[in-house]
């Protein structure tokens, strides 16, 4: 008891790494994270402003897009302090609490904007196949209980995993692969029987992200199925063209999350490099493109942004 008691003492503080072999670089690397992590939360903001206060974009659409602006964030940004503390030399240690609170939040927010693209794939089945009733089915009320429901189903599921983590001795080494803290990065340090945790968490990723993507697929057969049933070609294209940035930014958020579970699960020997170049790509590409993509793709986020603009520079003229 005592030596457990000891090694939990120990295991207090962790040790994260960066990018392990480049640490004389650490300086340059942080250029391009800087400037990712400003255009992620400057074109997140600017999307919630232009949804809050332009009137024709309170629609279930742009309240969706506003959600998924809120989970982009909420999955970034609680890696902002510890990532720029590494690359910029001034400490690379994090305390347990620190590191499972910073934990919960990427994990749960990354779970959570499954559920929320599942939401906008909802939105664009109803929008397609019945546009009569698209207001009334998609109220403000029932929004927001997705919203809150998509959180909170995120939130509890990761409680029985990270709820062991505080029980678990860790005397092989605290010194983490990354500049935060993921679960996966985290058990592998433990001296305990961890068969619980891997395998509780391979059925959280499979289960939630499974039956998110299920639900995308099947509503996007229905969609495909009233889409082929319009005459003109003019009008299919349209159709589908609203769907387009939903499209990506579903793939954006799949396909390096996929990646980086493959990575950690059967990859555990390849270069330390991939682990974190897949990491961060996971939590930093989306709310970078998202926002972009959509301003792009969406005439009314595109009027709004000018018509933001526009409003400012007339501001400050008069000024």
């Amino acid at each position: 008891m005592a030596a457990l008691n000891s090694s939990n003492a120990v295991s207090s503080t962790f040790y994260l790494t960066g990018f392990t072999g480049y640490a004389e670089y650490h300086h340059w690397i942080s250029i391009p994270f800087c400037l990712l992590y400003l255009i992620g939360i400057m074109g997140n903001c600017t999307i919630l402003h232009i949804v809050r206060t332009d009137p024709r974009l309170h629609e279930p659409m742009y309240y969706f897009l506003a959600m998924l602006s809120l989970t982009d964030m909420g999955m970034s940004m609680p890696t902002m302090i510890t990532l720029f503390r590494v690359l910029w030399s001034i400490s690379n240690e994090i305390e347990f609490d620190i590191c499972v609170i910073q934990m919960f939040f990427i994990h749960t927010f990354s779970f959570t904007e499954s559920s929320v693209l599942l939401a906008m794939a909802l939105d664009r089945y109803v929008a397609i196949c019945h546009p009569l009733r698209y207001a009334t089915i998609l109220t403000p009320r029932l929004i927001t209980k997705i919203g809150i429901a998509s959180f909170l189903r995120s939130a509890f599921a990761m409680i029985p995993l990270l709820a062991r983590l505080p029980f678990f001795p860790f005397c092989r080494s605290h010194i983490l692969s990354h500049s935060y803290c993921l679960h996966q990065d985290m058990i592998r340090l433990a001296c305990a029987d961890v068969k619980f945790n891997v395998i509780y968490g391979l059925v959280l990723v499979t289960a939630l992200w499974g039956m998110d993507s299920m639900g995308i697929f099947v509503s996007y057969v229905f969609i495909l199925h009233s889409v082929l049933k319009i005459s003109s070609r003019e009008g299919r294209l349209k159709a589908l063209n609203t769907c387009a940035s939903h499209i990506c930014a579903v793939l954006i958020l799949y396909v390096p999350m996929i990646g980086l579970s493959i990575v950690h699960r059967f990859a555990k020997h390849s270069s330390p490099l991939i682990h974190i170049f897949m990491a961060h790509i996971y939590l930093l590409i989306p709310p970078v493109l998202n926002p972009i993509i959509y301003s792009v793709k969406t005439k009314q986020i595109r009027q709004g942004i000018l018509h933001l603009l526009l409003r400012q520079k007339i501001s400050s003229t008069v000024t």
